[in-house]
């Protein structure tokens, strides 16, 4: 490994204080960079789309919805699966940026700041069942990102980044690539089920189901597997 371990959320806290104005541009960077982009949407989609664009959005940040539900949902409605893979991608960069900036902020944000420090506390064993982590380095993250694994999204994927040793610089780059190339993968797949649909219901809705059922007994038998170890 690179880096020991780190199993406590004191030894990610800054290491200097932070002034108030300094604080408020932490804060504030992720929305700055957000907020342009839902506005500049707002002339290029009709209302309705916008309003259910931005819902997905928000039910994307509130557990247990993932990119692997969400993206679906959005292209079945009507959004193109290009947005909805760059949409999806674009929150874990901004949620990534806004805990490198503002960590010891999230600690305080209730059940947010109580999960983090359970998910660092639970760190050795939460590594000792995902080896490849730390085999992989800052691939390992890229690839937990990448793939719809349970808090895997921007907040997980910081955490699991920043335990490993890695910079901010190197956490923010790592989800970047793998938020996208999960994101257009799945994109890809939900949209390529919707065009068979369009053209053949049966068979399509067949694919759909049994899509689901196996990323199901996959994920099964992957929690399975976490167990037993």
């Amino acid at each position: 490994m690179f880096h020991p371990l780190i199993t406590s959320a004191f030894e990610l806290m800054p290491t200097r204080k932070i002034g108030i104005p300094e604080r408020m541009f932490r804060l504030a960077l992720p929305f700055l960079l957000g907020i342009p982009y839902l506005v500049l949407l707002l002339f290029f989609l009709p209302y309705e789309l916008w309003l259910a664009h931005g819902g997905l959005l928000i039910a994307y940040i509130l557990p247990p919805a993932g990119k692997e539900s969400i993206i679906p949902i959005g292209i079945a409605v009507g959004l193109p699966w290009w947005l909805m893979a760059f949409s999806i991608a674009l929150m874990d960069i901004l949620t990534a940026i806004f805990m490198a900036l503002n960590f010891d902020i999230a600690l305080k944000i209730p059940g947010v700041g109580r999960w983090i420090r359970k998910f660092i506390a639970n760190g050795e064993e939460f590594f000792a069942r995902r080896p490849w982590l730390e085999r992989f380095y800052v691939a390992g993250v890229i690839m937990f990102v990448m793939f719809p694994l349970q808090g895997s999204g921007g907040i997980g994927g910081t955490l699991v980044g920043r335990m490993m040793g890695l910079s901010p610089g190197k956490v923010i780059g790592a989800i970047a690539i793998g938020a996208f190339a999960g994101c257009i993968i799945i994109a890809l797949g939900a949209e390529a089920i919707k065009e068979l649909f369009l053209m053949n219901p049966v068979l399509g809705s067949a694919v759909a189901v049994s899509v689901v059922a196996i990323l199901g007994l996959l994920y099964v038998l992957y929690r399975m597997r976490l167990g037993s170890q």
